[in-house]
């Protein structure tokens, strides 16, 4: 990929990696341990919720990677540019081998060690394959992504109701949230991070960007889980019910958006599930134009809803247990949202890159000043030498490849 206009791999992406699978090892210890305490303690109501969460994640994220890895073999030569770099077998005998993982439920784990041993034989070893590397790398990103809201964001909410319930914080509890805290914000990190390789070198952002870009999400995502944390600490078995009644509506509201992320009907209404699981959370960008429109309905619908949920714990609190903290809980909260959407419209308004014209168009390929606009026919260019993550592309293409205005 010499000349290409898009980040190499490099000693960065190899640390991003390793960073990644201990994060998702010490996640993984956490919810066991947890698990384990409530088993313990006779708290089976929270150790089938915690348990449940927990399955439900590594199965979505089992069937995105298998899927995933369905279509890579169905793309032309991919397998014969990358059977060098498999640790796994070959051929045939490689396709088994993966099934029998993503079954039983060591496929995302799997897809951690492969990147790490490719991106050890490119940056440490100085052998080809970088393209294929980062091709890794971005699938990992995606995962994580789905991960998140799949299982840490729902956990870190139901540890902050038990703690609110029960009026006490365990040390365990403590780690758990940190856990999840810990998972979400690296996620957030690594996406913007991965977003950012797809950027041709003259429109580059800075760390900055990622700084605020991390900024803005925290202040977005914290109150949410709090109001549905405090919500469910007064009416718990309408929380349930809150989510049945919401998250539906937001994947037909996916579904009219016309999504088109996976190569299969099938995939496609497993990503559309996961986009409004994801919805319930934060706000997720998944189709071109209109996005503007399309933001102010979802922050001005979480806003409404989540003032719902504040109120209505304050009407059913304990006066007694939450004297101390209600007062501050209810001004700081809408606080922090309204912060991090005025947060966001920086964002747009001094980090994010702005849209340019193209020039010209020669031998199929979109010759441009460096805008982040030639960045769509790049991604795709037919270079036969080069493996590019499609997926990774088309989310980077809809956050990129608009007005700056229009996104916010």
């Amino acid at each position: 990929m010499e000349g290409s206009p898009f980040s190499r791999y490099s000693w960065l992406d190899f640390l991003f990696s390793v960073i990644g699978v201990f994060t998702y090892v010490f996640d993984v210890g956490s919810d066991m341990w947890v698990a384990k305490e409530f088993y313990c303690h006779g708290e089976f109501m929270w150790f089938g919720v915690l348990v449940g969460l927990m399955i439900l994640s590594s199965v979505v994220i089992q069937m995105f990677s298998w899927f995933w890895f369905k279509y890579d073999r169905d793309l032309e030569n991919f397998d014969a540019k990358t059977a060098d770099e498999n640790i796994l077998f070959c051929g045939q005998r490689r396709v088994k081998v993966s099934c029998f993982l993503h079954v039983f439920q060591l496929g995302f784990f799997l897809r951690h060690l492969t990147a790490i041993w490719q991106g050890f034989r490119v940056w440490w070893r100085g052998s080809d394959g970088s393209e294929y590397a980062v091709y890794l790398v971005h699938d990992l990103s995606m995962l994580r992504l789905i991960e998140t809201f799949c299982e840490s964001a729902p956990q870190l909410t139901l540890m902050a109701y038990i703690m609110l319930y029960s009026n006490q914080a365990r040390t365990i509890q403590c780690v758990s949230a940190v856990a999840s805290t810990t998972s979400i914000a690296w996620m957030v990190v690594d996406y913007h991070r991965s977003l950012r390789s797809f950027l041709p070198d003259k429109a580059k952002q800075a760390w900055g960007s990622s700084v605020v870009y991390f900024l803005w999400n925290l202040l977005l995502i914290a109150p949410r889980v709090t109001c549905v944390a405090l919500f469910a600490s007064v009416l718990s078995y309408f929380i349930a019910l809150h989510f049945l009644l919401i998250w539906p509506a937001l994947v037909v509201w996916a579904w009219r958006q016309n999504t088109n992320f996976m190569d299969s009907s099938a995939g496609e209404c497993l990503y559309r599930a996961t986009v409004g699981l994801i919805w319930y959370f934060s706000w997720f960008n998944v189709a071109e134009g209109h996005t503007r429109s399309r933001s102010i309905i979802y922050h001005t619908f979480m806003m409404a809803d989540s003032t719902v949920l504040l109120v209505t714990w304050w009407c059913y609190r304990d006066l007694e247990l939450t004297q101390s903290y209600a007062l501050i809980i209810v001004v700081v909260v809408p606080a922090c949202y309204i912060l991090g959407l005025l947060v966001k419209t920086l964002y747009y308004c001094c980090f994010h890159p702005n849209r340019r014209k193209p020039k010209s168009r020669e031998d199929g390929k979109l010759q441009t000043d460096g805008s982040v606009t030639g960045m769509v026919v790049m991604v795709t260019t037919d270079t036969p030498a080069e493996v590019q993550n499609r997926r990774m592309a088309s989310h980077a293409k809809i956050f990129y490849t608009a007005n700056t205005l229009e996104r916010v």
